[in-house]
Parts: structure tokens; C-alpha cells; sequence
């Protein structure tokens, strides 16, 4: 119990933790708001502004964010030049998304001109949309590279380096498991992005929006749990 609750602070104390948590908050009130708007408006009213407020939290939480890209790409010199390639469109992306998340911010709390909203938002979806292609092209890609270096492991006869043979193997099921969760959370995250960009009927079902949005709140909870 007690070593939940050191990890839930240190979950908490982060700037993600605290976004995948308000995150969840933003769609489980979008899900409630679509159940309750017909049988009990006043809780649906109350649920639409729970959602309203912790989305404009969320966007005021990230302020800063789009330089976390510049980051990301000068942590990673040693890539390959198709990763290389691929880091630069899907950080670029990113960048484009928060950068014009903060102006969208701005303009729904009547900092800038309201009538930019509708622009920011496309702006910044569509930043969003390019750089998630290319950040689950480059995870599908080393999830193919790990089974096949499972399997190559696993082919092994070297018996007198088994229990190094056995911790590689783990660490590749592990790294799995996290790119999973960030093609999960991405590709969520690409629907929520192509209902901006492309209004239409599947995507910006709130069903489909609600779920989206708490696979990606939750996939990315599990990746930033302390281990």
C-alpha cells in the first residue's frame, strides 16, 4: 500500500501525470455529459463544464510544451538516419501542436481575438495529426525489429549465456509493451486530431471521442508510471 502511494506522488509530481490524470477527468465528463443529456440536464450542464474546465487546465498546463521537441531531438544524435528522419517530422509536428495550442488557449479565455480559435484549433490538429504518423510509423517499425531479435535470441544454441539470453529477451517484451501503449495512445490521440481537421461521423461520435481520449489518458498513465 504504502509503496502505491510513494509511486502515485511521484506519478503526480510530474507534469504528464498530472495531464493523463486531468486528461481522464476531460472524458470521463464527455461520456457522462452524452449519457445524462437527455434524462438529467442539470448534471449534464454540470459534467460539459467539469470537461470544458479541465481541458482549458490541460492547455494551460502544457504552456511551454512545443520546446520539449527541440529536446527530444537532441537527445537522440545516434539514430539512424531514417530515425533521424522520422524524429525531425514527428517532433516538428509536435511542436506545431503545442505552439498553436497555447494561441488557442489565449483566444478561449479572451486573451486574443475569440474568432481565432476555430483556426488555432485546426493548426494545431493538424501539427498534432502529421507528427503522430510519423511517431507510430517509428514504433511500428522497432516492434517489428524486436520480434525479430526475440526470435533470433530465441533460435540461440549458445546454452553458457542463457541467463543473458533470458534478460535481453525480457527487456525487449518490456520495451514492447511500451511502444504498444504509445501506438495505442497515438493512434487515440490521431483520431481525436482527424475530428478537427475532418469532421465526420465516426470520429466525432462522442463515443468515439470519450474512448479516444481515455485510451490515450490511460496508455500514457501506464507509461509514466514509476516502475
Amino acid at each position: 500500500m504504502n509503496d502505491t502511494v510513494d509511486k502515485l506522488v511521484i506519478f503526480l509530481a510530474k507534469r504528464d501525470g498530472i495531464d493523463k490524470l486531468v486528461k481522464t477527468f476531460q472524458y470521463v465528463s464527455k461520456l457522462v455529459h452524452w449519457h445524462l443529456e437527455t434524462s438529467h440536464p442539470d448534471k449534464a450542464t454540470r459534467a460539459k463544464n467539469w470537461e470544458v474546465a479541465s481541458g482549458i487546465s490541460r492547455k494551460a498546463f502544457r504552456t511551454g510544451r512545443f520546446l520539449t521537441g527541440f529536446n527530444a531531438l537532441r537527445r537522440s544524435p545516434g539514430s539512424t538516419p531514417t530515425f533521424q528522419f522520422l524524429a525531425v517530422l514527428a517532433n516538428a509536428g509536435e511542436m506545431v501542436y503545442f505552439f498553436f495550442d497555447h494561441l488557442l488557449w489565449l483566444s478561449r479565455i479572451g486573451t486574443l481575438d475569440a474568432k481565432l480559435a476555430k483556426k488555432m484549433s485546426f493548426i494545431s490538429a493538424f501539427g498534432e495529426s502529421f507528427g503522430y504518423i510519423f511517431f507510430i510509423v517509428a514504433d511500428v517499425i522497432m516492434l517489428k525489429r524486436g520480434i525479430e531479435a526475440e526470435r533470433k535470441l530465441r533460435s540461440s544454441k549458445e546454452d553458457s549465456k542463457e541467463d543473458s539470453k533470458e534478460e535481453s529477451i525480457n527487456k525487449i517484451k518490456s520495451d514492447r509493451i511500451m511502444r504498444l501503449m504509445a501506438v495505442a495512445a497515438n493512434v487515440a490521440d490521431l483520431i481525436i486530431g482527424l475530428a478537427e481537421i475532418e469532421p465526420n461521423p465516426f470520429c466525432n461520435h462522442t463515443i468515439t471521442l470519450g474512448i479516444s481520449g481515455l485510451v490515450s489518458a490511460w496508455a500514457g498513465w501506464y507509461r509514466n508510471w514509476p516502475s
